[in-house]
């Protein structure tokens, strides 16, 4: 472990790396990224739905100023005309607010996916701790987010500046226009500034979102040790695997061994093949091998089919040619069929005799 503390983290996160941390809240955000996308959304909402909002507004201010003057001031009535205004109010509010809701959600589920957890907001040690905080603030992410507010004020300044440059005459004029006429003129003001803002925030907000998925990749990469570690926990270890592949093997072959004793015949090579197999007519298309093997386990077989009383037969060719070609389980190939149908032949024309007491 302290060999792996000194390595480099060199390689990229693995799926299961990025996974884990996503559980944990730990993904390539961008609030800069929320933030111009919910100004945006503003500014078309109240571009689209301005005429909308603005004759809602003049009649809860009418109702709220002029409407009051018919209402018994009393206690009761004041606090019934607020919430009515109140009321109003939300009402002349509602489709900016459910546009700006659907746009902070959208833009959120844009760069992360639907996610929910609550572990960001659990309580932490380091979180609170002074020394952590000062490594947090002069961090190279500390200092990319001071650079980001120096810049934000630095560009809201400018483009407040250009603005009311390019609106002076207007704004000299205001004194002698009427009401409408002020509103409208701050509103176009109020929309040509958001604009503005919007697209040079909008080149700051897609700088973020690149340096956010650079640190986020950079905090997540991992050592060749860790790499190793994690396909070991997900493949496992290779001696456990080797010891699940033996003892498949060995219960495969014991299986295969409990079979030999129902077979009609065991063909052998005379000592290193063994096959047996079994046929059935009326169940069986062809006959069907049963266990195989050379050396030692050939000698099993044999020694198996004795003890069961199995007839051994022994033809070299055959014998060769079902240990290559045919597995455990299988029916023989056509191209063995007749070698094979002799061998059963002699075999159960050996039992009729031996059933009707008939030896040669």
């Amino acid at each position: 472990m302290a060999e792996e503390s000194f390595q480099e983290k060199t390689e990229q996160a693995t799926p299961k790396r990025k996974e884990e941390a996503r559980e944990k809240g730990q993904v390539a955000r961008s609030t800069e990224l929320s933030s111009v996308a919910i100004l945006a959304t503003g500014l078309l909402a109240l571009w689209g739905l301005g005429g909308f909002m603005r004759g809602r507004l003049e009649g809860v201010m009418f109702h709220s100023f002029v409407g009051i003057f018919d209402v018994e001031l009393d206690a009761l009535s004041i606090q019934s005309h607020l919430q009515r205004w109140m009321l109003d109010f939300a009402g002349v509010l509602w489709p900016l607010i459910l546009f700006l809701l659907i746009s902070a959600i959208a833009v959120n589920v844009a760069q992360v996916g639907m996610l929910f957890t609550v572990q960001p907001l659990q309580p932490k040690a380091d979180r609170i701790s002074p020394m952590s905080g000062i490594k947090r603030i002069f961090s190279a992410k500390g200092l990319v987010e001071l650079a980001k507010g120096l810049f934000k004020v630095g560009i809201v300044a400018y483009v407040v500046y250009l603005t009311m440059q390019s609106e002076k005459s207007s704004m000299a004029n205001m004194l002698d226009m009427d009401v409408a006429q002020i509103f409208s003129l701050s509103a176009d003001m109020i929309l040509t500034l958001g604009f503005r803002l919007v697209l040079l925030l909008l080149l700051l907000a897609i700088l973020d979102y690149s340096f956010q998925r650079f640190d986020y990749e950079k905090n997540l990469r991992m050592t060749r040790q860790e790499v190793k570690q994690e396909l070991k926990q997900q493949e496992g270890d290779p001696l456990i695997r080797s010891r699940i592949r033996s003892i498949q093997r060995e219960m495969s072959q014991r299986r295969m061994m409990d079979d030999v004793g129902s077979a009609d015949v065991v063909v052998t090579n005379p000592t290193h093949v063994a096959v047996a197999l079994r046929y059935d007519p009326v169940t069986m298309p062809a006959p069907v091998v049963l266990a195989k093997g050379q050396r030692l386990m050939a000698q099993k077989i044999k020694d198996l089919a004795r003890d069961a009383k199995v007839p051994l037969v022994e033809n070299k060719p055959l014998a060769r040619a079902l240990f290559k070609a045919v597995q455990v389980g299988d029916q023989i190939p056509d191209e063995l069929f007749r070698a094979t149908a002799e061998v059963l032949a002699f075999v159960f024309q050996l039992k009729q005799r031996r059933a009707e007491g008939v030896y040669s």
